[in-house]
């Protein structure tokens, strides 16, 4: 699909916000606010996945985690269930923050109404867009923030972890998941995840 220019000054608008990120990742000797690279890998990684993909899902790949930094999860209770309510608030939050700046730049209310419904994960395995969204935020997680995640906890649950993500993907997800470029470390660990 065509990338209007409408769309790039969605995305400028988005990474903006999302400069005010105080926490920063290093990348190839780049050092970037964490939740701007996050929006770049969810655009490239959205883009071989399904090049073809409509203008809503673009935005939502690019917005997905916008200002997340603003609701930590150290706010809630340190349990399943703050968590999921953190979760839960999260989704509301993006959907609220994206909405707010695709009006500020004239977009129509029915692609607003599509960011929203996909930021908040609505229909997962039954909607098509917001299922390519999850295997593509999938994709990421194990690509690149997996490895780090499983040196800082016990295999048992970075086993449980990875056997959610891959209970959340399509086929197609999962036939991509084993194609990426990871690890001997992390191939072993999806490995175990999957026989197990």
């Amino acid at each position: 699909m065509a990338i209007t220019d409408k769309l790039l000054v969605a995305f400028q608008y988005f990474d903006e916000a999302n400069k005010q990120d105080p926490n920063t990742e290093i990348f190839e000797g780049t050092t970037y606010p964490k939740e701007v690279l996050y929006g770049i890998r969810m655009t490239e990684r959205l883009n071989e996945f399904n090049p073809n993909a409509s203008e809503a899902l673009r935005l939502t790949a690019r917005c997905q985690h916008i200002c997340r930094w603003e609701i930590p999860r150290e706010s809630y209770e340190m349990n399943r269930e703050g968590y999921l309510r953190w979760r839960q608030d999260l989704k509301k939050f993006h959907a609220n923050k994206a909405a707010a700046i695709l009006e500020e730049i004239d977009y129509d209310q029915d692609t607003i109404d599509k960011v929203r419904f996909l930021l908040e994960k609505k229909q997962l395995k039954k909607n098509e867009e917001t299922q390519t969204l999850e295997d593509v935020i999938c994709l990421v997680f194990l690509e690149f923030y997996f490895e780090p995640f499983a040196h800082k906890h016990a295999e048992d649950k970075t086993i449980d972890i990875l056997q959610k993500t891959w209970r959340k993907m399509s086929t197609k997800g999962q036939d991509a998941a084993l194609k990426l470029p990871l690890s001997k470390y992390s191939i072993d660990l999806i490995t175990k995840a999957l026989q197990a």
